[in-house]
Protein backbone atom coordinates (compact mmCIF):
# COMPACT_ATOMS: atom_id res chain seq x y z
CA UNK A 1 0.00 0.00 0.00
CA UNK A 2 2.91 2.65 1.09
CA UNK A 3 4.57 2.03 -2.36
CA UNK A 4 1.22 2.55 -4.88
CA UNK A 5 0.73 5.65 -3.41
CA UNK A 6 4.17 6.79 -3.42
CA UNK A 7 3.74 6.17 -6.76
CA UNK A 8 0.19 7.89 -6.91
CA UNK A 9 1.89 11.01 -5.20
CA UNK A 10 4.86 11.31 -7.53
CA UNK A 11 2.19 10.38 -10.59
CA UNK A 12 0.23 13.59 -9.47
CA UNK A 13 3.54 15.95 -9.16
CA UNK A 14 4.10 14.70 -12.79
CA UNK A 15 0.89 15.19 -14.26
CA UNK A 16 0.89 18.75 -12.82
CA UNK A 17 3.85 19.65 -14.91
CA UNK A 18 2.98 21.04 -18.56
CA UNK A 19 3.13 19.27 -20.96
CA UNK A 20 5.70 20.18 -24.34
CA UNK A 21 2.46 21.88 -26.40
CA UNK A 22 1.47 23.67 -23.44
CA UNK A 23 5.02 25.54 -22.36
CA UNK A 24 4.67 29.19 -21.81
CA UNK A 25 7.27 31.38 -19.98
CA UNK A 26 4.27 33.31 -17.96
CA UNK A 27 4.17 33.71 -14.68
CA UNK A 28 1.57 30.74 -14.23
CA UNK A 29 4.21 28.30 -15.45
CA UNK A 30 6.37 29.78 -12.09
CA UNK A 31 3.19 28.95 -9.96
CA UNK A 32 3.22 25.63 -11.11
CA UNK A 33 6.82 24.99 -10.58
CA UNK A 34 6.60 26.74 -7.12
CA UNK A 35 3.92 24.08 -5.91
CA UNK A 36 5.89 21.12 -7.29
CA UNK A 37 8.86 21.64 -6.56
CA UNK A 38 7.65 21.90 -2.99
CA UNK A 39 5.41 18.83 -2.94
CA UNK A 40 8.43 16.98 -4.92
CA UNK A 41 11.02 17.98 -2.21
CA UNK A 42 8.35 17.01 0.15
CA UNK A 43 7.99 13.34 -0.94
CA UNK A 44 11.45 13.10 -1.55
CA UNK A 45 11.80 14.12 2.06
CA UNK A 46 9.49 11.42 2.71
CA UNK A 47 10.86 8.48 0.85
CA UNK A 48 14.39 9.11 2.64
CA UNK A 49 12.81 9.28 5.82
CA UNK A 50 11.11 6.00 5.42
CA UNK A 51 13.48 4.31 4.37
CA UNK A 52 16.03 5.54 7.31
CA UNK A 53 13.40 4.82 9.72
CA UNK A 54 12.95 0.83 8.33
CA UNK A 55 16.68 0.77 8.06
CA UNK A 56 17.41 1.73 11.81
CA UNK A 57 14.68 -0.90 12.94
CA UNK A 58 16.59 -3.22 10.92
CA UNK A 59 19.82 -2.49 12.47
CA UNK A 60 18.18 -2.46 15.88
CA UNK A 61 16.61 -5.40 15.36
CA UNK A 62 17.77 -7.58 12.33
CA UNK A 63 15.91 -10.98 13.78
CA UNK A 64 12.49 -9.56 12.59
CA UNK A 65 13.01 -7.89 9.10
CA UNK A 66 10.44 -9.45 6.31
CA UNK A 67 11.66 -10.56 3.26
CA UNK A 68 8.60 -8.00 2.46
CA UNK A 69 10.30 -5.23 4.96
CA UNK A 70 13.51 -5.58 3.10
CA UNK A 71 12.06 -5.08 -0.10
CA UNK A 72 9.98 -2.13 0.47
CA UNK A 73 12.74 -0.74 2.43
CA UNK A 74 15.21 -0.95 -1.07
CA UNK A 75 11.97 -0.16 -3.39
CA UNK A 76 11.97 3.33 -1.27
CA UNK A 77 15.80 3.69 -1.43
CA UNK A 78 15.55 3.08 -5.25
CA UNK A 79 13.02 5.42 -5.95
CA UNK A 80 14.75 8.18 -4.26
CA UNK A 81 17.74 8.59 -7.09
CA UNK A 82 14.92 9.11 -9.98
CA UNK A 83 13.09 11.55 -7.83
CA UNK A 84 16.15 13.35 -7.10
CA UNK A 85 16.82 13.59 -10.32
CA UNK A 86 13.64 15.25 -11.41
CA UNK A 87 14.05 17.16 -8.53
CA UNK A 88 17.45 18.48 -10.18
CA UNK A 89 15.56 18.87 -13.77
CA UNK A 90 12.81 20.99 -12.63
CA UNK A 91 15.76 23.12 -11.07
CA UNK A 92 16.86 23.34 -14.53
CA UNK A 93 13.58 24.05 -15.50
CA UNK A 94 13.33 27.02 -13.01
CA UNK A 95 16.79 28.50 -14.33
CA UNK A 96 15.37 28.09 -17.85
CA UNK A 97 12.53 29.84 -17.07
CA UNK A 98 14.70 32.76 -15.28
CA UNK A 99 16.40 33.31 -18.36
CA UNK A 100 13.75 33.80 -20.35
CA UNK A 101 12.09 36.29 -18.10
CA UNK A 102 15.55 38.40 -18.15
CA UNK A 103 15.92 37.89 -22.45
CA UNK A 104 11.93 39.82 -22.65
CA UNK A 105 13.98 42.79 -21.21
CA UNK A 106 16.90 42.94 -23.87
CA UNK A 107 16.97 44.79 -26.67
CA UNK A 108 15.31 42.75 -30.07
CA UNK A 109 17.72 41.24 -32.75
CA UNK A 110 19.10 37.62 -33.81
CA UNK A 111 20.98 37.41 -30.48
CA UNK A 112 18.35 37.28 -28.23
CA UNK A 113 16.27 35.36 -30.64
CA UNK A 114 18.59 32.54 -30.62
CA UNK A 115 19.44 33.04 -26.80
CA UNK A 116 15.27 32.66 -26.67
CA UNK A 117 14.83 29.37 -28.37
CA UNK A 118 17.77 28.36 -26.48
CA UNK A 119 16.60 28.72 -23.23
CA UNK A 120 12.78 27.48 -24.57
CA UNK A 121 14.03 24.60 -25.40
CA UNK A 122 15.93 23.68 -21.85
CA UNK A 123 12.85 24.53 -20.25
CA UNK A 124 11.14 22.23 -22.08
CA UNK A 125 13.61 19.40 -22.13
CA UNK A 126 14.22 20.13 -18.62
CA UNK A 127 10.38 19.47 -17.86
CA UNK A 128 10.20 16.74 -19.99
CA UNK A 129 13.16 15.02 -17.78
CA UNK A 130 11.18 15.64 -14.95
CA UNK A 131 8.22 13.84 -16.19
CA UNK A 132 10.24 10.94 -17.55
CA UNK A 133 12.43 10.64 -13.39
CA UNK A 134 9.03 10.75 -12.10
CA UNK A 135 7.49 8.36 -14.21
CA UNK A 136 10.49 5.31 -13.56
CA UNK A 137 9.87 6.05 -9.69
CA UNK A 138 6.99 5.56 -9.97
CA UNK A 139 7.17 2.79 -11.90
CA UNK A 140 9.80 1.14 -9.65
CA UNK A 141 7.83 1.63 -6.73
CA UNK A 142 4.51 -0.34 -8.75
CA UNK A 143 6.73 -2.49 -10.05
CA UNK A 144 8.31 -3.65 -6.24
CA UNK A 145 4.73 -3.56 -4.75
CA UNK A 146 3.29 -6.08 -7.00
CA UNK A 147 6.34 -8.49 -7.11
CA UNK A 148 5.53 -9.59 -3.64
CA UNK A 149 5.20 -13.59 -4.08
CA UNK A 150 2.05 -15.12 -4.06
CA UNK A 151 1.27 -16.95 -0.81
CA UNK A 152 1.68 -20.08 -0.54
CA UNK A 153 -1.24 -22.45 -1.47
CA UNK A 154 -1.81 -25.24 1.53
CA UNK A 155 -3.49 -28.13 0.28
CA UNK A 156 -6.37 -28.59 2.09
CA UNK A 157 -6.72 -32.43 4.04
CA UNK A 158 -8.99 -34.55 2.53
CA UNK A 159 -12.31 -34.52 4.14
CA UNK A 160 -12.40 -36.66 7.27
CA UNK A 161 -15.93 -38.97 6.82
CA UNK A 162 -17.57 -38.91 10.06
CA UNK A 163 -20.02 -41.41 11.60
CA UNK A 164 -22.76 -39.48 11.06
CA UNK A 165 -21.77 -38.75 7.42
CA UNK A 166 -21.01 -43.05 6.53
CA UNK A 167 -24.14 -44.34 8.17
CA UNK A 168 -27.31 -44.99 5.71
CA UNK A 169 -30.48 -44.14 5.68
Amino acid sequence: MLLHDMADRLNTVADQLPLTDQIRPDPALSEILDDEVRHLARLLGYLVGEHAFRHRAAARSPAQVTAAQRRTSLALARAAEPAAAALAALGGAVHHLGQLADLTHQAPGPARTQAYSAAHQGLVDRLGESRTCLARAAKQLRAAADSRPAPKATALPPPRATAAASRTR
